[in-house]
């Protein structure tokens, strides 16, 4: 497949219709939020997707801290709307929320050496355009959960991967990260049984090294929040503790907000009673505030 140009990637700026986002109980002021939606890269025949919500009070000439979520799918399937709840939540905080599709093997058939490529993409669009979003391009943060983690924490660890039509001058690492139970071991080593090292094998080829956050650990990568649960029996809660004890070593800094008896994807809104939803996305909340991305009290579920 043909990549686009660099001139129509990073030039080209055609966005919908400013939509009013659907207002939540449980996040105030989420009906104030208006959300609008851009193609950040084209593949061949593929436009990928991004949708920024806005706060209410936001203004084109504003440099607002912005999220991009990358949603969870195991690199085969899933869909943006997984945090819609969490972007939503952000814009009424006075972020810029972002919601990001991405190439998977059920629609695209790719590898997800391709998914990272992706994710690299949204982060250098959205920095290039900060302009026009009213973004500031030095507080971008990339987040996601499971595969979508994994993504986004390949941005902020792993060199190459960018896209050869791609302007390198405009950095695709961002500045921080918030990772729901990533992926952070695509390599056979420290899984629990046959079936998983079988099954990366499978899905990574020769990029299982290259493409695992824990082995590209260096000094200098993004602070990080890991929002990981205890009892995640699909990516063990021991890879979260070996990222982040190996971030710490390199003199970055790294959070790890461990769950008991939390199974994978606990985060995710509508699971069970919001409970772990309001408070992971607390947590994220909090750790935002640390960077000074967020100001002020937390207001969800209020």
């Amino acid at each position: 497949m043909r990549s686009i140009s660099t001139l129509a990637l990073l030039c080209c700026f055609v966005a919908s219709v400013a939509t009013a986002a659907l207002a939540d109980p449980l996040i105030p002021g989420s009906d104030k939020i208006t959300t609008t939606t851009h193609t950040y890269k084209t593949i061949g025949d593929v436009k990928l997707e991004l949708e920024c919500f806005y706060p209410a009070d936001h203004k084109p000439t504003d440099k607002r801290p912005a999220i991009i979520f990358y949603f969870g799918g195991g690199w085969t399937g899933g869909t943006p709307k997984q945090f819609e709840q969490q972007a939503t939540y952000f814009a009424t905080r006075g972020m810029v929320a972002i919601t990001a599709d991405y190439r998977v093997k059920s629609r695209q058939n790719v590898t997800p050496d391709k998914c990272v490529m992706d994710a690299k993409s949204g982060v250098r669009w959205v920095r290039a355009h900060a302009a026009e979003l009213g973004i500031d391009p030095d507080r971008i943060v990339a987040a996601g959960g499971s595969a979508g983690g994994h993504i986004a924490a390949c941005t902020g660890t792993v060199p190459g991967y960018d896209e050869e039509s791609e302007d390198k001058k405009i950095s695709s690492v961002p500045n921080a990260m918030v990772l729901f139970n990533p992926v952070l071991n695509t390599t056979t080593q420290g899984w629990p049984g046959k079936d998983h090292g079988a099954g990366l094998v499978a899905r990574f080829g020769e990029h299982g090294e290259a493409l695992s956050p824990l082995h590209q650990v260096k000094k200098g990568n993004p602070p990080t929040l890991v929002i990981h649960g205890k009892g995640d029996t699909t990516v063990p809660y021991a890879h979260a503790e070996a990222f982040a004890q190996a971030m710490n070593k390199a003199g970055n800094r790294c959070e790890l907000a461990g769950y008991e008896g939390q199974a994978h994807g606990f985060f995710n809104y509508g699971r069970g009673d919001n409970k772990m939803f309001l408070a992971t996305t607390l947590e994220a909340d909090k750790f935002l505030v640390s960077l000074k991305y967020l100001e002020g009290p937390a207001t969800l579920g209020k």
